[in-house]
């Protein structure tokens, strides 16, 4: 319950003590009484009521009242989950891409990208914004970026047409720690562990070591000071680590009858180095100004080691050793005003963001064969520069709102690849020399939103111009300039039905794309495996999804369900192919569309509080279905791949503990099962852990000790199988999955 009065121009505004239907009760002084049901605190911070009329009678003024009943926790929307960093006890002190693998809904293919219900298109954002840091329409880095720096992680699978269109799978929001306490506050930390505890699987003969009792480091700082006017913001941290990156064993079998058996090791040294700063200006209270930085310095050597065998292990047909020496640089500048109007809830902001985005690449290889040993290297330079102006406004109306915005984004990308070959050199030195990138985006949005009593409507539309242009050296002797461009709309609907308070049915649709990245046309052939070789393809157009989900969530005193059905229907699907030519056992993965694929699947989550124990299970189960296809791949020579239709049912559980233990401590135990998957041309095998943590705080909880442990039983390692046009290939990656660390921070 709760009341105001009016101004002297009859405005008021009144703050609903929680979220539900509430009974608005008006009165004055010689008018009659007048009641308006309301639904406020699910969908909209702020409603505006318009204008409200009264009858004139003789009464006596009572007191403005609201009533309700309380709202259940779950995200008014089902289409947000958000997860605070601070109840992170199993993987705390690690990286974010840790964290993210023990997510409801999300899973880490073999190639360390983050997936949402088996999909790893995923639009990964900073602060709700697209940073060169995290990737552009695609994922990097996640693995370098420390979870002491960061707040919370949102999980949307149906983003709103606020955001860009990209991500078929849905978004993930990192959201960086800042605080506007008044006077100085912030938060130190330290922690610190091993890794790669002992060796997994021996290697195979005369090579290098694997890592073993890798360190891991990682300072933190988080600092906020507030006075008056003016709050200035700043997070730093540095995360160095040694990691067994890749141990991967793999036995290649030929229709001629022949087998190679094969190592990659990789030994990686990383040190990152990342630091976010700003300030708010409150110019009044209606305008605040924000300046804001972000930097990080990524330094990566990897030393690898990669032998060739018979199937004896007896006779070493080759051995390619190499280090990689990569410097990713990345700074970002962002301006934003924010303009609040007198009606609450009514706002306009507009904001200006500029990244650069340096990759500083060194390649240096031994090819040492049974008759000569040559010495290889390349160097690869490539600077991103990405500008984008936006302008969002918010109307609050009497039962929701309207919003709509407009952004305008800009971004080019210059690169170019020397080839410095040795003696008998296996590069293709032809692919290299330049190439550049452009991309070139117009967008507007609109958005309405409603809410009643039993109903719920969002819709909205937003449409995208693109225009990609690759121009490329013309001395290289497969690819040839390319480019495409599109106008497009994007629609989202949903509408849900609350037969009661805690129970409510959600139907979303929307329309999304994934546009392919620089990195996936680049033309330039990648040799960090020696005879299993990554190339790009300018002729890559982007595939176009259809997302359908019914979503239903539930809720009693101590327990809440939450429940979904979805389907997705991708047309022109991007998958990588792997394919030889003739007279030649080297694979080569190139991306192609391959015509149209469908995700259909289940999932549930269930929440039960226990006293001091709370435990959730989130089970899905999905079925990937790729068509038969045929596409022609130009690169070494021209050669056409056909594949049949190939489907598979897949899933994964997980189980999170969280118990509150005696004298402040508090224990967390996740356990995860990602049943077998489809990838293409084959499948990606089962795969089981168990992590467990333990927090203590004391001080007043000012202070702050943790103790985590990975993969507690070494089971965790990627399988997979491939089966391609005359040869099949199955790997193994004994990576570094167990991992003991240690931290402690203090708040003030």
């Amino acid at each position: 319950m709760a009341g105001t009065v009016t101004g002297g121009d009859g405005r008021f505004t009144l703050s609903a003590p929680q979220q539900g239907n509430f009974h608005l009760k008006l009165t004055f002084l010689g008018y009659a009484t007048k009641w308006e049901n309301m639904v406020a605190g699910r969908l909209s911070n702020f409603l505006d009521l318009g204008q409200i009329f009264l009858s004139e009678t003789a009464g006596q003024l009572h007191e403005v009242t609201v009533t309700g009943k309380q709202q259940d926790g779950i995200n008014a929307k089902m289409d947000k989950q958000i997860f605070s960093m601070a109840n992170n006890v199993a993987r705390a002190g690690g990286s974010v891409l840790e964290v993210m693998a023990n997510l409801p809904g999300v899973t880490v293919s073999q190639e360390g990208k983050v997936q949402l219900r088996g999909n790893e298109k995923v639009m990964v954002l900073i602060d709700g914004q697209q940073t060169a840091l995290t990737g552009y329409g695609g994922q990097s880095s996640l693995e370098n970026i420390s979870v002491s720096a960061i707040e919370k992680i949102e999980i949307i699978n149906n983003p709103s047409a606020r955001y860009d269109a990209n991500g078929n799978a849905g978004i993930i929001n990192i959201v960086f720690k800042k605080e506007k306490k008044d006077g100085w506050n912030g938060k130190i930390g330290l922690a610190g562990g091993l890794g790669a505890l002992w060796e997994r699987k021996e290697n195979f003969p005369d090579i290098r070591p694997q890592y073993r009792t890798t360190p891991k480091i990682n300072p933190s700082v988080s600092l906020n000071y507030r006075k008056k006017r003016v709050n200035l913001f700043f997070q730093g941290d540095n995360l160095y680590t040694h990691t067994l990156n890749k141990n991967e064993f793999t036995d290649r079998y030929y229709s001629n009858g022949d087998t190679i058996r094969q190592q990659l090791k990789r030994n990686r040294r990383t040190n990152v180095t990342t630091m976010k700063a700003g300030a708010d200006w409150f110019l009044d209270e209606q305008n605040t100004v924000t300046l804001s930085g972000l930097y990080s310095r990524e330094k990566i050597l990897d030393d690898g080691d990669q032998p060739f065998f018979d199937n004896q292990l007896k006779d070493r047909h080759r051995l390619w050793q190499f280090l990689e020496d990569e410097i990713k640089t990345t700074a970002t500048a962002s301006l934003n005003w924010q303009r609040l109007f007198p009606q609450p809830g009514r706002k306009l902001e507009a904001t200006a963001n500029y990244t650069f985005h340096r990759e500083d690449e060194q390649y240096f290889f031994t090819n040492i064969n049974p008759t000569f040993t040559g010495v290889d290297s390349f160097k690869l330079l490539s600077d991103e520069h990405v500008a984008d102006i936006s302008i969002d406004y918010t109307h609050p109306l009497r039962f929701g709102r309207a919003e709509g915005g407009i952004k305008f984004r800009r971004r080019y990308i210059p690169t170019n690849m020397r080839f410095i070959p040795g003696l008998n050199s296996p590069l293709d030195t032809a692919a290299g020399g330049w190439a550049n990138y452009s991309e070139t985006i117009p967008a507007i949005y609109g958005n309405y939103i409603l809410e009643r009593e039993k109903w719920e409507l969002e819709a909205g539309l937003r449409v995208e111009a693109v225009r990609i242009e690759y121009d490329v050296n013309p001395n290289h002797r497969t690819y040839r300039s390319d480019g495409y461009k599109y106008t497009q709309p994007f629609p989202t609907i949903r509408v849900a039905f609350k037969p009661a308070n805690d129970s409510r049915f959600s139907l979303f649709y929307n329309r999304r794309v994934d546009r392919p990245n620089e990195v996936d046309i680049r033309i330039f052939p990648k040799y960090d495996d020696a005879e299993i070789i990554k190339v790009g393809n300018p002729g890559l157009r982007p595939q176009f999804t259809d997302n359908f989900e019914l979503g239903y969530t539930k809720s009693w005193t101590s327990t809440t369900l939450y429940a979904a059905a979805y389907h997705k229907s991708i047309d022109a699907t991007i998958i990588r192919i792997a394919s030889t030519i003739p007279g030649s056992t080297l694979i080569y993965n190139i991306f192609q569309n391959a015509g149209r694929s469908f995700n259909s699947g289940l999932e549930a989550n269930l929440s039960r509080q226990f006293g001091k124990t709370q435990l959730s299970l989130y089970a899905t189960g999905y079925k990937n279905v790729i068509r038969a296809f045929s596409v022609v791949n130009e690169y070494p020579v021209e050669n056409v791949f056909s594949a049949d239709r190939e489907e598979m049912i897949s899933g994964n559980l997980k189980l999170n503990g969280n118990f509150r233990l005696a004298k402040k401590t508090d224990l967390q135990v996740t356990a995860v099962y990602v049943a077998p998957d489809i990838i293409p041309q084959g499948k990606i095998y089962g795969r089981f852990y168990i992590d467990a943590g333990v927090k203590k705080t004391f001080a007043g909880g000012r202070s702050e000790l943790t103790l985590n442990a990975t993969d507690l039983a070494g089971t965790l390692r990627i399988k997979r199988k491939v089966n391609g046009k005359n040869f099949s290939y199955i790997s193994t990656d004994y990576y570094e999955t167990q991992i003991i660390r240690a931290g402690y921070a203090w708040k003030f």
